[in-house]
């Protein structure tokens, strides 16, 4: 585990590193960031006393498909955060954590050729306000954790599960995101890669991780991509 006092994102030095052969299970947490980011771009405010932390991931040609990573990160991120709070949490499609509906967490992927970089925030003593969607910390609800401690949690369980990925498919990943999700029937709003906004209810996953969301019509649509909020 290397730690930097400031970067300007984990992600981007771990993509770096990672084309210059850095090995499977590279972390990098950094106490500050100054370009942190989100999905689609988005600015990540970082500061010090959160969790800013990324690792490596090599493909290999036996592996699930890439892209249930980001589900199996989420259930990683879960477990730990569990390890330290008492409270409900629960998962919204593909990888958000929820604590009392608000946001608690964010993880975004991203690959150069064999590499994914596994990037996690998560508001452990801060978190922003005035977003279009809510957004909490651990510290708001009474909670003090240290930064360096808590990715040492999450290095240990993003292990457990990693291996679990490549040894026994995506099934034991898509039963364990749907329990710690929220239930059946939740409302939700997809918006696509293509702008088009879906309201409809949690309908569960595809055998692959895909959103299954159920419409009015009671036709069943399936979300491969996009931002999802609760209604």
């Amino acid at each position: 585990m290397r730690t930097l006092a400031e970067t300007g994102s984990t992600n981007a030095d771990l993509l770096l590193l990672a084309r210059e052969g850095a090995a499977e299970g590279t972390w990098l947490r950094a106490e500050r960031q100054t370009a942190g980011r989100g999905r689609q771009g988005r600015q990540w405010a970082s500061p010090a006393g959160n969790c800013y932390a990324s690792t490596l991931i090599r493909l290999r040609p036996s592996d699930p498909p890439a892209a249930t990573l980001a589900l199996t990160a989420a259930i990683a991120l879960h477990e730990a955060v569990a390890v330290y709070c008492d409270s409900p949490i629960r998962l919204k499609w593909p990888n958000d954590l929820l604590l009392d509906g608000a946001k608690l967490s964010g993880i975004l992927l991203e690959r150069a050729g064999d590499a994914v970089v596994i990037g996690f925030g998560v508001n452990l003593a801060h978190h922003p306000q005035g977003l279009e969607r809510a957004a909490t910390s651990l510290a708001e609800h009474g909670m003090s954790i240290d930064p360096a401690m808590f990715v040492e949690t999450l290095a240990e369980s993003v292990a457990r599960w990693l291996s679990r990925w490549r040894g026994e498919g995506i099934a034991p990943i898509r039963s364990r995101w749907l329990a710690c999700a929220h239930p059946p029937g939740t409302a939700l709003t997809a918006r696509t890669s293509d702008g088009a906004s879906v309201d409809g209810l949690f309908d569960g996953l595809d055998g692959d991780g895909a959103l299954i969301l159920r419409l009015a019509s009671g036709e069943r649509h399936v979300i491969h991509a996009g931002d999802v909020f609760l209604i």
